[in-house]
């Protein structure tokens, strides 16, 4: 709306009279009045409002810090958050009120001070609406605090259960990505723990006690993701939150992002997210305001990126931005020194979880374990445990209660009575063959062998010491 302004006319003078209108009003109208200026000092209050905290006339409050007049005032927040707060509830002393306060603001926006108004002055009436606000406050408050827990991460370094050298590698390499601020790359199969470690290196990091946000790609709607990512303001699209939606990074503000399945983010919002990692900064959707932000990226996939560079379905630029750090977590057929470890701590919490007693398994149910292929890894392994444990009633599982599991061996033929056939042994012997024939499939190059097993090149090295596996030096000509 335009105004057409008369000459000669004052403006400020009817400002001036209005505000005064106001006021006089309000100290009609309601128990108190109340203004601070910028460093919540009082610059007016009401009489009637005075003479309730004691005073004998409002001069005496003028210049005063408000928390000095009324205790457990919220002025102060108004004005240092610019945010209002409406229908309060300030105990003060015998009596109650319900309050409204609002930040005052200069024309660009600069919070000057505050106003507040004390609404009613009947407070009996209001005891069941008192009771009820409270009660309401209480819910936000508890509702806020396990928000803020919701965002903290779940997992340490202790819950990745494992004693194999894959395992303790892995721990050792994330435990010193805990200890900088660079981005980590988590490659792995599906199910091989890559959320877990990334919940440990955040707790782990000097940013243990800031949020850790996850987002998983592949679960959102590729119409969503920027807005996910970057958050959007006000009236930015159709639909949108009429008070803006604030995005993941900015949620994770001081803390760790975690992006789940980062392969599958469309190349154009790849862009944009390689952008806000050079710059530090971000503009959500439908702003021209840039916002800067301090967050640490941990991104995980379980598809091969080099092969999507490779095919273009990947940005190589983005790929070499977040692995900085990459971690290769091994599958679980190549750390089955653990399986009995992990059988125990995943019965353990399955036990937990349903308030029953712990079951542990038979002889010839580990053997049976460490002959499958584990294509789903510690997940698969996770629901097998529950589907036998919810189908029997026995305190110690038999290989019986495993109803679908192949009962082929896949692993070495099994040992003649006369031979020693512990568990250890019977998976060294597997692990030991697994090597021989990724080194006979690489043609002896122990590169290409410690990356068809999933390892690095120094674990396939110490695994040949371990199980006595020499190369000829034809073969270690090839590397």
């Amino acid at each position: 709306m335009t105004l057409t302004v008369r000459p000669g006319f004052d403006y400020t003078d009817i400002r001036r009279r209005a505000m005064q209108s106001l006021f006089e009003n309000l100290d009609t109208l309601c128990e108190g009045t109340i203004v601070v200026d910028g460093d919540a000092r009082i610059v007016w209050i009401n009489d009637r409002y005075a003479r309730r905290f004691g005073l004998d006339s409002p001069d005496q409050a003028i210049g005063r810090e408000v928390e000095a007049i009324i205790p457990n005032s919220q002025m102060r927040a108004v004005v240092e958050s610019g945010q209002p707060i409406l229908l309060d509830i300030l105990d003060a002393g015998s009596e109650t009120f319900i309050v409204t306060r609002l930040p005052l603001k200069d024309d660009d926006g600069k919070v000057i001070g505050a106003v507040g108004f004390a609404l009613y002055d009947q407070s009996r009436p209001l005891q069941p609406f008192y009771a009820r606000l409270g009660k309401l406050q209480q819910e936000l408050q508890h509702a806020r605090q396990r928000l803020a827990e919701a965002r903290q991460a779940k997992y340490t370094f202790s819950n990745f259960v494992g004693t194999s050298p894959a395992a303790m590698e892995l721990k050792r390499a994330a435990r010193r990505a805990a200890a900088t601020d660079a981005p980590v790359l988590l490659l792995g199969e599906t199910g091989t723990g890559k959320e877990l470690i990334a919940h440990a290196i955040h707790a782990s990091s000097h940013r243990a006690a800031r949020p850790f946000i996850g987002i998983n790609v592949a679960a959102v709607p590729e119409s969503l993701l920027e807005t996910e990512f970057f958050g959007a303001v006000a009236g930015a699209y159709t639909g949108a939150d009429r008070k803006g939606r604030l995005g993941k990074f900015q949620l994770a503000e001081g803390g760790t992002l975690f992006l789940d399945e980062i392969g599958d983010m469309p190349l154009a919002v790849q862009s944009k997210l390689l952008r806000v990692l050079q710059e530090q900064e971000l503009e959500p959707v439908g702003s021209d305001k840039v916002v800067p932000i301090d967050v640490r990226v941990i991104a995980a996939t379980s598809i091969d990126l080099v092969r999507a560079v490779d095919e273009g379905r990947f940005r190589a630029d983005l790929y070499y931005r977040l692995g900085v750090l990459p971690l290769t977590l091994p599958p679980l057929r190549d750390r089955l020194q653990d399986l009995e470890l992990l059988c125990e701590h995943i019965l353990e919490d399955i036990a937990r979880r349903n308030d029953q007693p712990q079951r542990d398994l038979a002889s010839d149910v580990l053997p049976l374990l460490a002959q499958q292929s584990w294509r789903g890894n510690i997940r698969e392994l996770r629901n097998v445990l529950e589907q036998a444990v919810m189908s029997s009633d026995r305190p110690r599982l038999q290989a019986s209660d495993f109803r679908g599991l192949r009962h082929t061996a896949r692993a070495p033929a099994s040992p003649s009575k006369n031979e020693v056939s512990s568990l250890e042994e019977a998976m060294n012997r597997h692990e030991a063959q697994l090597i021989r024939t990724a080194l006979e499939r690489s043609g002896g190059n122990a590169t290409l062998a410690a990356k068809v097993l999933g390892i690095g090149r120094a674990t396939l090295y110490r695994k040949l010491q371990t199980h006595n596996i020499h190369l000829n030096s034809e073969t270690q000509s090839q590397y």
